[in-house]
């Protein structure tokens, strides 16, 4: 495979080129309610191509390698018309050579686990969802991804890497009365399977969360300061912050270009922001990303500062900085794009108990429920929420959102607590087409926010 692979690129005069083929599988099982809406396995397999020639670029999925020639050598046609007209000239940032096969291998290898086994587990968490006090509706879905995959650059490097993974995700639904409430419920297997079995008592809290939601008030608008949870904070500081850290995002938006330029002041001293794929056991973690380069951790704001930015080779060379290691495609149809990895919230240095003893009226906001960014703007759901009243939690409250802008929420963060914790699932839209990573992951801990517009959904 490796040799073929070779042969495509060996064509004169050409600047750079690189190669990549995969092996994909995909199963899907989904239940809703006690209807099994669908259960499958599906393969698919193809590469993807990109070579460089007289400062143009050019890009070309194919199924079979044996299609991949007459590929290179449209693009080479396309790449001579475009060189005369592109006034910009592509540049590629210079890069290690690697030669490498690094596989996975789980203790609990989910490939050998049966569909039968699979269907099984997913319709026992769906039944005992339904078994409980007003549930009125259940969405299950378990799906599993792998991709064997093989790089090959003009410049030596020669890779055989793979990904893994699977979960369990899905939503209950209750009612009361006339107030239906729902509960998202995520398991994740990073890629160990056994992490998906006896959840049963997860299952079981979550539901119990959601059956109190059904009594609660919604929360009442105003500006307050807020405890966010990990996983509400994981899923701002990837959305609001994270997609800027993107170079491909900015690079060409001369306003982001100059609000994020490396050492301005984003927060205090407290606030550090990472992106790592060596943290093994998450949805993004990997050794090689798709341009052939070695993940590497990257921190995006140090103490406060911003410190660096993800990148490909591209983007390195245009912005004269480091390459990350972060380019990624979702399967063989796409050409790379810069996406995060494990992006994360570094611990700080207070305990939760702390940040609520700093409260005399506020709010505990919990779990994410969706939301949008554009540009610096930000609105997110919660899922749920409490009043805090002198330091102690009260009341449950429910339909709940926060919204404002990243860099002054960013300046607001004035305490950050001591307990990390990573998201079990991945996922991050990015593209065009929308392009859905499920391995992507992100983290937090628990995170005080002085002032945070919030209201009711």
């Amino acid at each position: 495979m490796l040799e073929k692979m070779r042969d495509l690129l060996d064509i004169e005069g050409l600047d750079y080129g690189d190669v990549r083929y995969e092996n994909n599988s995909f199963v899907t099982i989904s239940f809703e309610n006690e209807e099994l809406k669908k259960l499958s396995r599906t393969r698919r397999k193809g590469g993807h191509l990109r070579i460089y020639q007289g400062g143009s670029k050019g890009v070309s999925s194919f199924t079979e390698l044996e299609d991949a020639r007459r590929g290179i050598e449209t693009l080479l046609e396309a790449g001579k018309i475009a060189t005369e007209l592109k006034k910009e000239k592509v540049r590629l940032k210079e890069a290690p050579v690697y030669q490498d096969r690094t596989l996975i291998e789980p203790k609990s290898d989910p490939r050998k686990v049966s569909l039968q086994e699979k269907k099984d587990l997913l319709q026992q968490y769906n039944e005992l969802a339904l078994k409980q006090d007003r549930v009125i509706k259940t969405d299950f879905s378990y799906q599993e991804i792998y991709s064997r995959r093989n790089f090959v650059n003009l410049e030596g490097t020669e890779l055989e890497y793979d990904l893994l993974g699977c979960y369990i995700g899905g939503r209950v639904y209750a009612r009361k009365d006339d107030v239906v409430q729902s509960k998202r419920v995520a398991f994740g297997a990073y890629p160990e399977f056994d992490n998906l079995l006896e959840r049963e008592e997860d299952l079981l809290e979550e539901i119990e969360i959601l059956q109190q939601m059904v009594e609660a008030e919604p929360i009442r608008a105003g500006s307050y300061p807020v405890i966010v949870n990990p996983d509400l904070a994981a899923v701002f500081i990837h959305e609001a912050f994270g997609h800027l850290s993107e170079a491909d995002g900015i690079e060409n938006n001369p306003e982001f270009r100059e609000k994020l330029q490396l050492g301005r002041k984003l927060g205090s001293e407290i606030l550090t922001v990472v992106d790592d794929p060596g943290l093994e056991g998450t949805p993004g973690h990997y050794l090689y990303d798709d341009e052939g380069q070695r993940g590497r951790r990257t921190e995006l704001i140090k103490e406060g500062q911003l410190a660096g930015r993800l990148h490909s080779r591209e983007t390195a060379a245009a912005f004269e900085e480091e390459i990350s290691g972060n380019m990624k495609a979702v399967d063989c149809h796409f050409t790379p794009i810069i996406r995060m990895s494990n992006i994360f919230i570094a611990a700080g240095d207070s305990s939760s108990e702390e940040l609520f003893n700093s409260i005399d009226n506020g709010y505990y906001l919990l779990n994410s429920r969706g939301g949008q960014t554009t540009g610096d703007q930000f609105t997110f759901g919660a899922e749920y929420g409490y009043r805090i009243e002198n330091g102690e939690k009260r009341e449950m409250v429910r339909d709940i959102n926060i919204s404002g802008e990243l860099f002054s929420t960013l300046e607001r963060i004035s305490m950050i607590a001591d307990d990390l914790t990573f998201s079990e699932i991945g996922g991050c839209g990015k593209g065009s087409p929308m392009q859905i990573n499920r391995f992507s992951g992100k983290g937090a801990p628990h995170v005080k926010i002085d002032r945070v517009n919030t209201g009711g959904i």
